[in-house]
């Protein structure tokens, strides 16, 4: 490994607690010739000034670049149902005398678990008088600004059932906006694991902890330090939930394994200790901030830029109001996500199916119109225009990803593996483009790990 890479794997180790292994080098490379060109060093003289001491400024932009943001509402929903169904119930009995339910999400990303913990607290809640307070926490700055806008895509919403969106979000041009009740129940903060931070990780605070998919890219004396914090964080009967590729094992130090609702978690024993501290109230949402003026640049490349800045609704309104009298297939593509993106999941089907009609061997037209009818619970119907974009184009990576994680979801971990495992090998040639329009707002390297991750909880480990 040459050109600093080394050193500069050992420093991210160092400041963030991060570990990447020899399939991260053409990443780590291409971020270090990047933040030494921006800073204005060289590559020795900016790894020189990142080995001599603490320069936040710059472990804050490593971490936004660096970080992997995959997520979405109540992301493994088996752990939604163990919370709701056992784990609730229990912590509401232990905390009848005080009446609070405090959560943690660690390593939110953009927000999305810490809502979904959020919306469970909320609706298991036995009385108004009833404190439901949760804290998120990661890294990243622009995910947890993200995260404080609390304003998301329909495919953020995915595994969301329909009568949970329908109470808890309002639905409008430009996405799907978590509502002020659940809103004010959520806080968040930046922190970086490898750290300490004794409000944080007050003993006994918490009563339930989610941490999931975030172990694996820690050094081992970072994450073992991170489960003590946790374990202590932990009021005597909270629960810790991990991700599936994160396992404690059966009997690990101060916690009880649990195994119900096919899936694993931990419990921290019962012991007398003080009652918790009140939880404080959580701060004011920060306010809308407009969008900066749309730029004069072609339609097409404009909308797709709009796109991957999650601002559907003006990209929307671009395709629509500037196409020319006769779209070419790839703005109407580009008009049937948009409107997936902005909640018209009727609209895009006929869109996507115009798209078919004209063009039945279109993989692209397929893979949309899959999208469509999955967000209207057509999953069979879904899984066979998945499998024709596939067969369409062998070189579609986003189309085998998603019928991997439909069988997965099936407890079909054989085929399941099957399509991952490819779409492991496809996505790195997968054309950019297309990883805007059906990516789900991830880049390369987010699908990449959620690709992993996927083929991990089935049992294929890499």
């Amino acid at each position: 490994m040459s050109g600093g890479l080394l050193e500069f794997r050992e420093l991210l180790s160092r400041w963030l607690g991060w570990t990447f292994d020899d399939k991260d080098v053409a990443q780590l490379d291409t971020v270090l010739g990047e933040r030494a060109a921006i800073t204005g060093l060289s590559r020795e003289d900016y790894l020189a000034r990142l080995d001599g001491g603490r320069w936040d400024s710059e472990i804050v932009e490593l971490a936004e670049r660096l970080s992997i943001t995959e997520t979405y509402f109540f992301r493994h929903g088996e752990q939604f149902r163990a919370l709701r169904e056992a784990v609730l119930p229990a912590r509401i009995a232990a905390r009848e005398a005080h009446k609070v339910l405090r959560f943690l999400s660690v390593a939110c990303s953009s927000g999305e678990e810490a809502y979904s913990l959020a919306i469970v607290g909320r609706e298991a809640r036995p009385a108004p008088e009833w404190v439901v307070s949760v804290t998120g926490v990661d890294a990243n700055p622009a995910m947890l600004r993200k995260a404080g806008g609390a304003r998301y895509s329909s495919w953020s919403l995915r595994e969301t059932p329909p009568e949970v969106r329908g109470r808890w979000f309002h639905c409008d041009d430009r996405g799907f906006q978590v509502n002020d009740e659940i809103r004010a129940l959520v806080r968040f903060a930046r922190h970086n694991v490898a750290d300490d931070d004794g409000d944080l990780w007050a003993a006994g605070q918490y009563d339930v902890i989610f941490c999931r998919n975030l172990l694996m890219y820690l050094t081992r004396p970072v994450a073992t330090e991170l489960i003590r914090r946790m374990t202590g964080a932990l009021a005597p009967g909270g629960y810790l939930f991990l991700g599936h590729t994160d396992s404690l094992g059966s009997r690990p130090e101060g916690l009880e394994a649990q195994h119900d609702h096919q899936t694993f978690y931990y419990r921290r024993p019962t012991v007398a200790v003080a009652p918790p501290p009140l939880p404080r109230s959580a701060p004011p949402p920060e306010p809308h901030r407009p969008a900066p003026p749309m730029t004069e640049e072609d339609a097409y490349d404009g909308a797709i830029g709009l796109l991957r800045a999650d601002r559907f609704a003006d990209a929307l309104e671009l395709v629509t109001s500037r196409q020319p009298g006769k779209p070419r297939p790839r703005d109407t593509l580009l008009h049937g996500v948009l409107l997936v993106q902005t909640g018209r999941l009727g609209d895009a089907a006929t869109v996507a199916r115009g798209l078919v009609e004209v063009d039945g061997l279109n993989a692209d037209a397929h893979q949309l119109l899959a999208l469509c009818l999955e967000g209207g619970h057509a999953v069979d119907d879904a899984i066979a225009q998945y499998r024709l974009a596939a067969f369409l184009d062998p070189a579609f990576a986003l189309a085998r990803l998603r019928l991997g994680q439909l069988a997965r979801r099936r407890g079909e971990d054989r085929p399941a593996a099957a399509d991952l495992e490819r779409a492991l090998g496809l996505l790195p040639l997968e054309r950019a483009e297309r990883i805007t329009l059906f990516g789900g707002g991830f880049g390369r390297m987010a699908l990449t790990s959620l690709c992993r991750s996927e083929l991990d909880a089935c049992g294929a480990h890499r």
